[in-house]
């Protein structure tokens, strides 16, 4: 598949606090750092938009446990786990989207309380070859949006990684994405 005129890469979420060792780390999820640098260099080639999102959480954010949330404290806005992976090759022309900006309001997907949506109609965009993590949250949620907005998705399977916090939350990850119509390639089937 040759990504053309109305396509767009959509990095999800490729912060230092999921990543191994991070506050909420998805176990092997730096794997998904090499496939994505591949398609950010094919992007850039091709003049095509690159877009990255990024938990930018308050402090005091509802999702964290102290705050009566089921994950562990992660992403605090200009926090070092916040920012994204020092090997993401994120080039500066590249559009970061903030999400999860409110204390009372979680966002798990790219387009919940953001502007994405108006970008990419602004832009022209009808596709999205989107990557990172978690497959089973952020990715899943920001994907079934995309389709539901209307876009055409295709999933690097590659570049993309669950938390697995009940085994097999992946794989249904997935089988739903496909479900509603998400097409599944390798980076390497990316030309």
């Amino acid at each position: 598949m040759k990504p053309q005129k109305g396509d767009a890469l959509l990095i999800v979420d490729v912060q230092r606090d999921f990543l191994p060792g991070g506050a909420l780390s998805v176990k092997e999820g730096d794997k998904v750092i090499g496939p994505i640098n591949r398609l950010i260099s094919l992007f850039l080639k091709r003049s095509l938009p690159i877009f990255a999102t990024r938990d930018w959480h308050p402090k005091d954010h509802t999702s964290f446990m102290e705050f009566g949330g089921i994950w562990p404290s992660h992403c605090v806005a200009e926090s070092k786990g916040a920012a994204f992976s020092e090997d993401l090759r994120l080039p500066k022309e590249a559009i970061i989207i903030s999400k999860g900006t409110k204390r009372e309001k979680d966002a798990y997907s790219g387009f919940e309380g953001t502007n994405l949506y108006e970008i990419f109609k602004d832009l022209g965009v009808r596709r999205l070859f989107v990557t990172g993590l978690a497959t089973d949250y952020c990715v899943l949620n920001t994907v079934l949006d995309a389709l539901r907005l209307g876009f055409e998705c295709v999933v690097i399977e590659d570049a993309i990684m669950a938390v697995d916090l009940k085994d097999g939350d992946g794989q249904r990850a997935i089988k739903r994405m496909k479900d509603k119509g998400a097409i599944f390639l390798k980076q390497g089937e990316i030309e």
